[in-house]
Formats: structure tokens, sequence, C-alpha cells
């Protein structure tokens, strides 16, 4: 009885105690997912390197065979899972919210884990923020649907899982919100912003206590800019965005051109690739921010730095573009840092490059996610939390618009989910109808106040309508293995020949579903309704008819 009030509750597209506290549950079992993914990522760092370590004298073989090996066993894993194919990480979670309320296959879920670890621990350049999302949606999102909760609620915790995921791997719980409402969800609701906000502050506080307070991007500390240097990060945003667009052209290009090929052979390739530069250059493996500190640390060359940011960019669309399992914003932050620290050395006449590195290292990494992901609000904040300065809201902008506005108009640019969406035939759009009804479960319009006949004759039906005319009546029919059920209403068609009684047949929904459903069933006849069933799709519980519905479209907001 509980659960079902749960469900009756969940159904209102509103801010309620329930569900923040959904939201809170999801934000933990997401938060959790993440840890025991990360800690098995370090555990097979570890443990990997040192044991390849121990039959070589030296470390490049082991550069050198580490990806490859990883590739080898997520290959082994996606052939017993039966996996042809690699649809995971934000772009495949951003369809799956949008078209499927967050609802994400088991199985894909199982090869994100497994895969997006051995990636991680082979030293292939993604990011783990990709597993994070997939995993955190995933395990939020199977407890909506283990308690058969409503789908609208679903998506909402799905929401909360994106944001939990993001939050237990960055540390940013502000920068996680953003993210799942400007690029994931792509709106603003409060019912919707208040659980995804508790969602990430979960994440925040579980990946602290086992990880931490302090964050891998604590060495980036921002130092405050002259004024006549403004104008050099209005440059500076520019060619960031130019760097970004040429970043989402070549992913696309190789993702394009190595389309006909095996997935087999493509991660071997990818593997092949890492491995190589990784042995000719150990500074360009994988997407570590601890790899980045230490190179900062270590007082680089201007070449080593240039060397580092190609090897990095080639790797990185390289391993993403033929498939490995991982995510690119991880990445994405690196190649930042590294072009923001490039764009410094111009200035080395006129400044100490040293005290301004970590400064420029954060403006790339807002102009890179900016230009990159289309998702200015998300990198604002991102780089507001890893620097823990207010001091460098401005500076970030004036790198954030330009490098926006030159990447989308002047180069055409779009968002690198968008493209990867529309590369796999993955639609995202929805109509501002399936937006609005979508928001609404069917246990919140239903009616239960319903008079129901079991094959009852028209002259009883017609009797109770006379005396009841606004009430909403169901016939039910019994056949041998099947059960029918038809809305009665008064024939108000002009025929002269037409019976008094009109029957409109009734379609099934279950109470997991949204007004979306049931506008789908009655859109063509434009009348009549459909009955609610919980469990057995023969036992009705609620009626919905096109007058209510029609009621709930024409509804103001706010």
């Amino acid at each position: 009885m509980r659960l079902s009030a749960l469900r009756q509750e969940l159904a209102h597209p509103r801010t309620t105690v329930q569900l923040c506290l959904l939201g809170i549950v999801g934000g933990v079992c997401a938060a959790l997912l993440i840890i025991l993914f990360r800690l098995c990522v370090e555990w097979l760092q570890h443990n990997g390197f040192s044991m390849l370590r121990s039959w070589f004298d030296s470390d490049w073989p082991v550069y050198l065979l580490m990806p490859l090996m990883a590739a080898l066993i997520i290959l082994a894993i996606a052939f017993v899972t039966g996996f042809k194919h690699y649809r995971m990480g934000i772009p495949f979670i951003i369809h799956r919210v949008k078209y499927y309320y967050g609802h994400v296959p088991f199985r894909t879920t199982i090869n994100q884990f497994f895969g997006g670890m051995l990636a991680l621990a082979g030293g292939f350049v993604v990011g783990r923020e990709g597993p994070s999302v997939h995993l955190g949606a995933a395990g939020s999102s199977f407890l909506g649907q283990w308690f058969r909760l409503p789908y609208n609620s679903i998506r909402i915790l799905a929401g909360c899982g994106i944001a939990a995921g993001i939050s237990a791997s960055f540390n940013t719980p502000f920068a996680a919100v953003i993210f799942v409402m400007e690029v994931v969800l792509r709106e603003y609701k409060i019912h919707i912003f208040v659980p995804v906000m508790l969602a990430a502050a979960c994440g925040s506080v579980l990946t602290r206590m086992v990880f931490g307070e302090i964050n891998e991007l604590s060495f980036l500390s921002f130092a405050v800019f002259s004024e006549w240097m403004y104008f050099y990060l209005i440059l500076l945003g520019i060619l960031l965005g130019m760097l970004a667009t040429l970043f989402n052209n070549l992913l696309m290009h190789i993702m394009t051109l190595f389309r006909p090929v095996n997935m087999m052979w493509r991660l071997v390739l990818a593997a092949v690739i890492t491995g190589v530069v990784g042995m000719l250059l150990p500074e360009a493996r994988g997407a570590s921010f601890i790899d980045v500190e230490n190179l900062f640390a270590a007082g680089p060359g201007t070449w080593l730095l240039i060397a580092v940011l190609v090897a990095k960019t080639v790797l990185a669309v390289c391993a993403i573009g033929l498939g490995v399992p991982g995510g690119i914003i991880g990445p994405v932050m690196v190649i930042g840092m590294l072009a923001g620290a490039v764009l410094l050395l111009p200035l080395s006449s006129l400044l100490n490059v040293q005290e301004y590195t970590s400064s420029f290292a954060l403006l790339g990494v807002a102009g890179m996610l900016t230009a990159v992901l289309h998702a200015p609000l998300a990198a604002l904040s991102a780089v507001m939390e890893l620097s823990y300065s207010p001091q460098i809201i401005l500076p970030a902008m004036l790198v954030i618009v330009p490098a926006y506005v030159t990447s989308t108009q002047f180069f055409g640019n779009r968002s690198i989910f968008i493209r990867q969406l529309d590369y796999q035939n993955l639609p995202y759009a929805i109509s501002s109808i399936r937006e609005a009804l979508e928001k609404t479960g069917v246990l919140a319009a239903m009616t239960t106040d319903y008079k129901l006949f079991i094959d009852a004759p028209e002259k009883a039906i017609a009797d109770y309508l006379g005396d009841h005319p606004r009430a909403v009546v169901v016939q039910q029919s019994r056949f041998e293995i099947d059960v029918h059920y038809q809305l009665v209403q008064y024939n108000v068609s002009l025929e002269h020949d037409a019976q008094a009684l009109s029957y409109h047949h009734m379609e099934g929904l279950s109470g997991q579903a949204t007004l979306h459903e049931v506008y789908e069933q009655l859109k063509n006849a434009r009348s009549g309704a459909v009955f609610i069933y919980d469990t057995e799709p023969t036992e009705i519980v609620g009626v919905i008819t096109w007058n209510t519905l029609q009621s709930f479209l024409q509804k103001a907001q706010y």
C-alpha cells in the first residue's frame, strides 16, 4: 500500500519529500557503483603494471603491452556477452534518457564497467567520466525499475545517477548538476533540479569519504591577472575554439573512416597506436590529471609541452574514434590544460610563465570543454570548483564566449555528443508536446471514479448514463482467454440510423507509463480512452479519457 502511494505521488511533476529522498537514494547507489569502479581501476593499474614490470628490465615493453592486453580482454568480455558494437558512454545515455526514460540495458552496463576499467588501466587516453555517467544512470534507474516507479520519475532518477557519477569522478557537485541540466536533460525544472542537486551532493560526500577531501586538480590554482591580459584571453578563447573544432572533426573523421572495420581490429589498432606512442613518449599515456601535475612540476620545455599536447590529442582521437570504451571529457580537460600552458608561452617575455601556468591551464579547460561539448555553464562552474576561486569567473567568461562563438559560428562545429548521436543514428530530439506530457505519469491523471459494467445489456448502460450523464462508463467483455474493455458514451453523431450508445475500444497501459503514451494511443481518433493496469494487464485500476488528456495539454505552465 505504501509503495502504491509512493508511485502515485511520484507521478506528479512537482517537488516533494518523496522525490528528494528518491534522489538521495539514487545518488548513493550511483556513487557507490562509481567508487567501486574507481577502486577497481586503481587496483588493476597498480597490480597490472607491477606484474608486467616484473617480467621486463625496463618500462617500454610494459607501455607497449598494457593497451594491447587490455584491448584483448575487452574483446573477450564483449564476445562472452554477445556484444558486436559499443554503444555506451554519454551519447548513448543521452539517447536513453530522452527516448527510454533513462532505462539502460544491463548488458551495456556490464561491458561499460569492465571495458572502461580495462581501458583506463591499459593507458588509453580516455576519461572515467564516460563510464561513470553510464554506470551512474544505470545504477540509479535500475532502482526505479526494481520498484516499478513511474517512468517520469525513473528519468529523474537517471539524471540523479548521472550527476552523482560526475560528482564522484571529479569531486565537482555543482558542475555535475549544471552538466545534467545543460547537456543531458537540456531543461531547467525545479522539481528535477532539486533531487539532482541532492544526488550530486551525495556523490561528492561519498567520494570524499573514500578518496579524501582534495580533488585531483587541486594543483591548479588561479593567480590574479593584470587588466591588459584580458585582451590576450579573447585571443586564447579563439585559438581554443579552433583547436576544439579540429579535435571534433578529427574524431568524427576517424569514426567515419573506420566504420566498416570490425570492432576487433579497431580496438587492436587503437591499442597498437597507444602502445607505440606511449613507448616513445610515456608522458602521452592516459588522461590522468596526476600525470599533468607531475609534468608541470618538472618545468617542461616548450617542445616537450607541444609534443605531449599533440600526442595526447592524437591518442584521444584514435582511442575514442576506434571504439575504446571510455569518456571524452577527461581527455578534453587534459588537452585543455596542456593547450592553455602552451598558449601562455608567447607571453614569456612579459610575465613569469611559472606563476600563470596553472591559471592558463584552468582557462584552457574552460575553453575546450565549452567548444567541444557546447556546455558553457558546465565549463564555467567546473573551473570555479576546481580553482576554489571566484576571481576566475571574469577571465573564464572572456575565454568561454570567444571559444564558443568561434567554434560554432565561424567553423560550424556542433557538440561532439550530438555529432556522435547522429553518426550512430540515435535520436535525441523530442517534440514539445511529448516533452510536456512525459513529465506526468498516468497515475496522476487517471480517474478511479468510473462505473464498470460486466457484459451488461445496452439498456442498463443507457439507463445509468441517463441518470449520470457525466459519468465515465466502461463495459467489460469476457472471452475465453481474454478480457476487453470499451468506453461507452452517448452517440452524438447526426446520422439518422445511429445507435443510442457508441462503444470505443480501450487499450491498456501500465501504471508506469506517462501521458505521452496515452497521447500516442488516442491522437488519431481524438476521442476514446485508455485503461490503466498495475501488474495484471487485464485488471483495470483507472481510466484516462481524451478529454482528460486535453485538459493537461491546455494547462498553463510557468
